[in-house]
């Protein structure tokens, strides 16, 4: 009684990925405001763009293939390369993902960089990072953000919600849907999905040594591997032709990052 109480006065939107009704307190127009609006500040805190506008060129290239399979290609998707040398991918609704100059590093194929920015795409899709602001920053200071004139006051503002934004944790459910929703669009696009089980295992082995930034927001689920494995050999049993991209990688990001 409670849901549908809840989902009559705030609303529920169709997750795409699991279709699963789920609440939503503000409308999907809202998630482009609010990425327009914090998409700067959050490049800005990560240390800018990287400055190769080939890289940048690729980085987008690979981005688009995935957002034009993904379940919402409505969004205008933009993808970005940040200076910043933490390992980590943040999306913002509307369509913004970043990935950080050390993520770029330690991925060595086009089908692992396919698996990061389909993950992040998962996430907008599924609007998991619109929810999570809402419930961990408030609706209220994110639309007024959104609506008011800058001022020095809103400027600091925006600095301070930018920082939250950075240190947002999803669900492990979340994460768990992100991660099959990204799989999914890695083999629509074309490539072989193996490469997100390859990130994952290289990102855990990272984080057994020294706690890495993406899985501080994006808590690793229960068995990721197993059931990514799983899903792979169930799902994908013909891999024929889907593109690894290690000798694109290597040329275009990796020989280029210093």
């Amino acid at each position: 009684m409670l849901s549908l109480f809840l989902c009559f006065y705030a609303g529920c939107a169709i997750n795409p990925i699991t279709g699963e009704e789920e609440l939503m307190f503000f409308p999907e127009g809202h998630d482009v405001a609010i990425g327009q609006r914090y998409a700067p500040e959050i490049e800005k805190e990560l240390g800018g763009r990287i400055e190769n506008q080939r890289l940048q060129n690729y980085i987008d290239y690979v981005g688009q293939k995935l957002a034009r399979v993904s379940h919402d290609r409505d969004f205008e998707y933009h993808f970005t390369a940040v200076k910043d040398r933490s390992v980590n991918a943040i999306s913002l609704p509307g369509g913004y993902v970043f990935i950080t100059k050390g993520m770029l590093k330690e991925l060595k194929t086009e089908a692992q960089l396919a698996g990061v920015l389909g993950h992040e795409i998962a996430h907008i899709v599924a609007r998991d990072t619109s929810n999570m602001m809402s419930n961990q920053i408030g609706i209220d200071v994110l639309l007024a953000a959104v609506t008011s004139e800058k001022t020095p006051t809103d400027v600091l503002t925006a600095v301070d919600i930018t920082r939250q934004i950075l240190s947002l944790q999803y669900s492990r459910e979340d994460e768990y849907a992100a991660d099959l929703g990204g799989l999914e669009y890695m083999v629509r696009a074309g490539y072989n999905p193996h490469g997100m089980t390859e990130t994952i295992q290289m990102l855990q082995k990272q984080n057994d040594v020294r706690p890495i930034e993406f899985f501080s927001t994006h808590p690793s689920p229960e068995n990721r591997i197993g059931y990514l494995a799983e899903k792979i050999q169930r799902t994908y049993q013909n891999l024929a032709g889907l593109k690894m991209g290690e000798e694109d990688y290597r040329k275009i990001v990796f020989e280029q990052l210093d």
